[in-house]
């Protein structure tokens, strides 16, 4: 019977540490960054690019030294304060920035950052599966790389374990700090228990007197109970920097992500993932404040276009008094969609007790869904659908400014029914960034819509419906229908009509946006001014028929091309940094076909050193072309999970608490394969082979850019979640089975066991890095979801083609 190697537990536990660091601190990171989606790639590719260092430097220390169980003691021991270091630095790291309160750290900032926290911490860890690798080598007394496939097994399940407790259980029982402390207190038991029953070749430790391990125990259970303390300490220094104004309140941990509540007077403020979601007067307050005008203005404005208005459904915006002013009118039914009943409970115990009365109505139903799922199931059919959600700055707050979207809430209108949506504009809509992302809403719903009509200067509402004669732009008409209604409010008068209709304001602002978008530079230029004297709105609706069509790619936002949330980044940023802002429009510049220089430079390469180099197993090109295949798999398995997130996301609405399950999904698959592999294929080192795994991951990569838009109109949540497994699954599976063949096929050459394992490692990691930053930041935002699923074809079928070169 072979006995249980006593290291398994620390590679179960490298996993398993390695997948809740990640995504805590992933998390931790998104808090910093503001919610900001873009920053999931740069968070991915600096945890993948130190872990690859990490492995290349525990690739040289495993050849160095045969005493890897006290090397793997040290290092476990260091891992636990460096994470929780890590991640109290991460709380403060604002601080350390040339940056106003509101405004998003650059580019620049957010890799240095990600950088700076997670290097100490990922360079253990990728020294650990080397030494692992080693240690796995040496109980099966073999000279192959079958050690290093093993460990990648097990810490494949490790990640597994890891992923699926942290989003089941971990996530809501503990804080990040007593996370942290309980997975590191386990590696570090693990390694200990390695060291104690390993061999004495590698190292082995002596007896650990009981009364110490006793102490070391009850040390971590002191130190986990505590960690609230360090918690709540974290979180008041978080807020100092992002607003410095307001006294933090409370942070509620929920499935959508961390919910703050600050206060300023007698304001209160609601943030989620550091991204502002609305102020609203705190209990003491008299007199409507700013935010409650705003509120009704939009909703008055809204309800005063309809002539009868029954049913409303409002889609957010009820904590900060809209549905207040919308029980003002004679309606029967308000359907109020809020997303988060953590945010529910939490406005409950802060706010204004006028605001939190409208929510006791008879006449409004409160519904905690996605807008999204909850129009999906209903058959119901509106008057007015409202959408008072802040600006698409975040990819969960884009859904409600797509194509998608809007056919979506237009099927659900009534006869005659109207659409109201706001977004944050400037007097005139000078700036290039502001221009691109209201004229992108705006051509965006008329895809949807017969009739859309903007209105206002600083915060545009946008009117739509399929009614040729549904809105109206005389001030006059609403004004009868305000006082017919015998509406009283103190935040809003029906002069406010007057002033939103202004005739020369409301026909600029219709003309700049209907012009800008139908040339296909206008995303890159400002718009152009609007002539002295401007068509009214009914005509320019009807010139607008014979004017060019509107360029699509670049000015209609989508679930798979979120352009209104990149224009939104631009626009925040032009606000706030203009460093930020110029590095944002260079991306703007990029274009698909630049991706030919370094696929045909390669290639060349490849053919040159076919030619001219020496045959054999370690000819340049062959290690070339290995090299290549590695790179681009790990380079087009994360492009191909980005897109799945992206994609997911469109649908669920968020992945803040399912992050860790997905990421479960890709390595069970990842095991599964390299599983395959180590038992069923003998000769795991043939170029052949590994060229035909190449061209069956960029078949794949083809087969889910031509299937992920199909996956949106699946019937069911069962049926979506099924499919996204399934296509995360499948590509961890390909990954894994990549990975013991390039392992064999380096060792091969070079003879060197724990070199060649740390090689592979560190190459695919590189390759995971470096599509992470391109698919997040690049591909995805600007050119598509799909553009990165295509992006990860060409990379593996370049990689392919290396591979015929070098075995010819």
């Amino acid at each position: 019977m072979t006995r249980t190697p006593a290291h398994l537990g620390s590679v179960l536990m490298m996993g398993l540490v390695s997948q809740i660091a990640q995504v805590v601190m992933l998390r931790e990171l998104l808090m910093l960054f503001h919610g900001n989606e873009l920053t999931i790639g740069i968070i991915l590719a600096a945890w993948m690019a130190c872990v690859g260092v990490g492995s290349a430097i525990g690739a040289v220390v495993a050849e160095r030294t045969e005493r890897i169980l006290p090397v793997m003691a040290l290092n476990a021991s260091l891992l636990l304060p460096v994470l929780v270091i890590g991640l109290l630095v991460t709380r403060g790291l604002r601080g350390l920035f040339d940056v106003v309160p509101g405004a998003y750290l650059t580019l620049n900032d957010i890799t240095l950052a990600s950088f700076l926290i997670l290097a100490p911490a990922c360079l253990l860890i990728g020294m650990q599966f080397v030494l692992l690798a080693k240690l796995w080598r040496r109980h099966d007394r073999s000279e192959d790389t079958s050690g290093a496939g093993k460990t990648y097994i097990g810490e494949a399940l490790g990640n597994i374990i890891g992923g699926a407790a942290f989003t089941l259980a971990l996530v809501h029982l503990l804080n990040p700090f007593q996370i942290v402390l309980a997975v590191g207190a386990l590696v570090m038991l693990a390694v200990l228990w390695a060291a104690r029953h390993g061999t004495h070749s590698a190292g082995r430790l002596g007896p650990i007197p009981k009364r110490m391990m006793w102490l070391l125990l009850i040390a971590a259970a002191a130190t986990i109970a505590g960690a609230s303390k360090i918690d709540d300490f974290g979180h008041r220094l978080q807020w100092s920097q992002i607003a410095p104004e307001h006294a933090l309140v409370e942070v509620r941990q929920s499935k959508h992500g961390n919910i703050a509540v600050a206060r300023m007077d007698d304001q209160i403020t609601f943030f989620r993932s550091g991204h502002l979601m609305f102020s609203a007067a705190g209990p003491e307050t008299a007199q409507p404040q700013l935010e409650e005008q705003d509120a009704a203005i939009f909703a008055h404005f809204a309800l005063s276009q309809h002539p009868a208005p029954e049913r409303v459904l409002l889609i957010g915006g009820g904590f900060r008094g809209t549905l207040g002013e919308i029980l003002k009118h004679p309606v029967t039914q308000v359907d109020y969609v809020e997303l988060d009943p953590v945010l529910t409970q939490a406005a409950r115990d802060h706010l204004a007790p006028a605001i939190l009365a409208a929510l006791d109505s008879p006449r409004v139903r409160l519904v905690h869904d996605d807008a999204r799922r909850f129009l999906r199931r209903s058959d119901a059919r509106w008057d007015v659908i409202l959408i008072d959600v802040p600006d698409p700055n975040t990819a969960v707050l884009n859904r409600y400014y797509t194509d998608e979207f809007f056919t979506l809430a237009s099927q659900r209108l009534a006869s005659s029914g109207l659409l109201v949506i706001g977004a944050v504009s400037t007097p005139g809509l000078r700036g290039q960034a502001v221009a691109n992302r209201n004229a992108t809403i705006l051509h965006t719903l008329e895809k949807s819509f017969r009739v859309v009509v903007p209105v206002g200067e600083r915060f545009l509402i946008y009117l739509a419906t399929q009614g040729e004669s549904a809105i109206s732009t005389d001030p006059g008409v609403l004004r009868q229908r305000h006082l017919d209604r015998a509406i009283h409010s103190p935040a809003f008068s029906p002069a406010h009509y007057y002033l939103l209709l202004e005739p020369g304001q409301l026909h600029r602002v219709n003309w700049i946006l209907r012009q800008h978008g139908r040339s296909p530079a206008d995303h890159l230029k400002r718009p152009q001014a609007a002539p002295l004297r401007v068509p009214g709105v009914a005509d320019q609706l009807r010139l607008q028929e014979s004017w060019a069509p509107v360029h699509e790619s670049t000015f209609i936002n989508s679930d798979f091309r979120p352009l209104g949330y990149f224009y939104s980044l631009l626009f925040w940023s032009d606000l706030t940094r203009s460093e930020q802002t110029r590095q944002l429009a260079r991306l703007m510049e990029i274009r698909a076909e630049w991706i030919l220089a370094p696929v045909i430079g390669l290639l060349s390469l490849m053919l040159l050193l076919r030619l001219l180099g020496k045959r054999g197993q370690s000819a340049p090109d062959r290690r070339l072309a290995v090299g290549i295949a590695v790179f681009t798999t790990g380079m087009a398995t994360m492009a191909m999970q980005i897109a799945l997130l992206f994609a997911f996301q469109s649908q669920y609405g968020f992945v803040y608490e399912m992050i860790g399950l997905i990421v479960a999904l890709f390595m069970a698959g990842l095991a599964s394969g390299t599983l395959f592999a180590q038992t069923r294929i003998k000769q795991r080192s043939s170029l052949r082979l590994l060229a035909w795994v190449q061209a069956g991951i960029a078949v794949f990569a083809l087969g889910i850019a031509w299937v992920l838009p199909l996956g949106s109109q699946l019937p069911g949540e069962a049926a979506t979640f099924l499919f996204f497994a399934g296509l995360t699954f499948i590509s961890g599976l390909l990954n894994g089975i990549d990975f013991p063949l390039a392992t064999e096929a380096f060792r091969a050459h070079n003879r060197r066991a724990e070199r060649s394992a740390g090689l592979v490692y560190g190459i695919e990691l590189a390759g995971a890095c470096i599509g992470a930053a391109l698919a997040s930041v690049i591909v995805a935002p600007i050119m598509g979801v799909v553009a990165c699923c295509l992006l990860a074809a060409i990379a593996n079928a370049t990689a392919w083609a290396a591979l015929m070169i070098a075995r010819r």
